[in-house]
């Protein structure tokens, strides 16, 4: 029987953690036609969930995320804080990351899909129509996955046979999509690349994507990490703050995935050969960054942001899941209730994977 209420975290304005307000009386919401309702069971901590809270995305912000995130930034202009560039909405139930089980089906969607685990795509095209490079994000134009249920498009929710822990499978959808989006556009192959924030849970799946691909993986971290970033396939660790030009010489690396940018920025355009590629979908250690612009024609270097996903790129990692090719690191899990430390434990940036929310299921 499915509630009428529910238990969640709501997002009630830009601003410090203070913003998330966990709460036992909200609706549950009901599917449209075309969608599912999912009893969610564990739902993974990403950076872009305290971007969004924060509102770092507005370009009034140049500083890092850590500036930020516990306590948010005066300057945000809530006018452009969310992906889309639009303002968002509040209350607003975050969380990209979402693993669960179809608990009802809305008009038009078979009800034989009831009961299936499964794992929603968190870069949503549904509701913009599949037009090219527009998305929505799931839990941020609309709500998800911290919550006992959410709503989703059918299409976009993803059945998934495997063994894995729903705290496992709730460590995929932004960090592993993300990661081989970025892969995906790089076209990388049996190249050298070299990933940036490989301990996080973005660049720790980079690692991991990079190595099915045949690909030599240097990675970037810290020296406390290097064990664990080896542990998940890197062929070498470099220390984050090392001179890169040095380190590993000019025109030594085909591609750059980078989630980091801020002022060692311009050492990976060096450090990338003639026709290099590089691509990113982060920019922790702050978004303003200097280029010389000679280095990019000079080298006829390509560089890519990557934000929307074609089809193929999620669906590919369902694929990667069920053949056992991948298998993510979940460093600590917490309850719904615990948001808060969950959040200043991944801004503490201690742990080496995933951190995750277990999300209780509703009492009979």
């Amino acid at each position: 029987m499915i509630p009428s209420t529910m238990a969640a975290v709501l997002l009630t304005g830009h601003g410090g953690i203070e913003k998330l307000d966990y709460r036992t009386d909200v609706p549950v919401p009901q599917p449209k036609p075309g969608e599912v309702l999912i009893r969610v069971a564990a739902a993974g901590i990403n950076n872009t969930d305290i971007n969004t809270r924060i509102g770092w995305y507005s370009k009034a912000v140049e500083a890092d995320t850590n500036a930020g995130g516990a306590t948010g930034f005066d300057s945000v202009n809530d006018d452009d804080a969310s992906w889309s560039g639009k303002p968002l909405e509040f209350p607003r139930i975050q969380g990209a990351d979402a693993c669960g089980y179809i608990a009802a089906v809305g008009e038009g969607v078979d009800a034989a899909r009831i009961g299936e685990r499964v794992l929603v795509r968190n870069m949503l095209r549904t509701y913009v129509g599949y037009r090219p490079y527009e998305c929505w994000t799931f839990g941020s134009e609309c709500d998800g996955g911290f919550a006992q249920f959410a709503v989703a498009p059918a299409g976009e929710t993803h059945a998934v046979n495997c063994d894995w822990s729903d705290a496992e499978l709730a460590s995929i959808p932004c960090a592993y999509s993300t990661a081989e989006n970025m892969l995906h556009r790089a076209g990388l192959g049996t190249e050298t690349v070299l990933i940036s924030g490989a301990s996080g849970g973005v660049g720790s799946a980079a690692v991991q994507l990079a190595k099915r691909r045949g690909a030599a993986v240097i990675a970037l971290s810290s020296a406390a990490k290097a064990d664990e970033v080896l542990a998940l396939g890197a062929d070498r660790v470099v220390d984050r703050n090392a001179d890169l030009r040095a380190e590993l010489g000019e025109g030594s690396i085909d591609v750059v995935i980078d989630l980091v940018a801020g002022e060692q920025w311009p050492a990976f355009m060096d450090v990338l050969r003639r026709g290099g590629r590089y691509a990113t979908a982060g920019a922790i250690a702050g978004p303003i960054s200097e280029i010389d612009v000679r280095t990019l024609y000079l080298k006829d270097l390509t560089l890519m942001g990557c934000t929307f996903q074609e089809d193929e790129v999620f669906a590919n990692l369902i694929s990667y899941i069920e053949a056992g090719e991948i298998r993510p690191l979940v460093a600590k899990t917490y309850p719904l209730s615990g948001i808060a430390a969950a959040q200043e434990d991944f801004l503490s940036k201690k742990h080496t994977g995933k951190l995750v929310l277990m999300i209780p299921e509703v009492a009979a």
